[in-house]
């Protein structure tokens, strides 16, 4: 009994001196803020409709991307001010800006990275990409490692004419039909005829393509008017994609996540 007690005793006291120098379990990493300089746009202008693709599944990727965690648009505050002035503008002619994406954590563009790299993922191809390779989105363009979003400063966004009707919600799996089909046959946007769809990888979308005419193109150049008149510059190849110069952060790809707690109480 004296040689157990003493055999219990030795491992107990090796098993308190395990215990003691064990490493404590490792904590979470606590999620970046947004640091001072960025605002929700609803807090400068709750007028501008907010529909947020990336948080949902009706993206090219076909699903919710990385670091979208609620809908809400985050922009520098100098951008978000500029989208109040020419929100201004437009509502006393009957329309309404609408966002698809400001913000964009890295960790998203990174998600655009893999997706690409996967060329056995296709299901999107039907309306995003019809005509492209996916092989070809790289060295056309239309994907890249870095994006100007992560700055802040760069917004998507349309023309919706008021009143504003909503968008029905995407349903996964649903047929497919081309971003530059006809408007009467593509997904039902609720934005006015731009020619093409939101994120087309198509040179449709490229913003004076001499074949958009009529009133794709004077909804085109209605947007881009107003937008330049307040500060943005838009990306040529694509009618939807604006950025606010000067930049308020013109060399820090941030990757805080897109949620409301990133920017609480702005």
């Amino acid at each position: 009994m004296r040689t157990v007690l003493r055999a219990l005793a030795t491992a107990a006291a090796t098993l308190l001196v395990a215990t003691a120098v064990s490493p404590a379990p490792a904590q979470a990493r606590p999620e970046p803020k947004a640091p001072e300089g960025f605002v929700a746009l609803r807090s400068v202008d709750p007028t501008i409709i907010q529909e947020m693709r990336y948080t949902t599944a009706h993206t090219f990727l076909g699903e919710r991307v990385d670091g979208y965690r609620q809908p809400v648009c985050i922009l520098t505050r100098p951008a978000a001010r500029a989208l109040h002035l020419a929100q201004k503008r437009l509502l006393r002619q009957g329309y309404s800006l609408k966002v698809y994406d400001c913000y964009r954590p890295q960790r998203a563009v990174d998600h655009f990275v893999r997706w690409a790299k996967d060329l056995d993922d296709q299901a999107m191809k039907g309306e995003f990409y019809s005509l492209v390779d996916k092989s070809r989105l790289f060295d056309d363009g239309y994907i890249a490692e870095k994006s100007g979003h992560s700055r802040g400063s760069t917004v998507d966004l349309t023309l919706v004419r008021l009143p504003a009707l909503p968008t029905r919600p995407y349903r996964p799996g649903e047929r497919l039909t081309p971003c530059f089909a006809p408007k009467s046959e593509r997904f039902p946007d609720s934005s006015v005829d731009m020619g093409t769809g939101y994120d087309c990888f198509d040179t449709l979308s490229h913003t004076d393509d001499p074949r958009i005419q009529g009133a794709q193109r004077a909804n085109r150049q209605l947007l881009k008017r107003t937008l330049t008149d307040v500060g943005f510059v838009n990306l040529p190849e694509e009618w939807w994609h604006f950025t606010h110069k000067p930049e308020l952060f013109p060399d820090t790809y941030f990757d805080f996540p897109v949620d409301r707690r990133s920017v609480a109480g702005r």
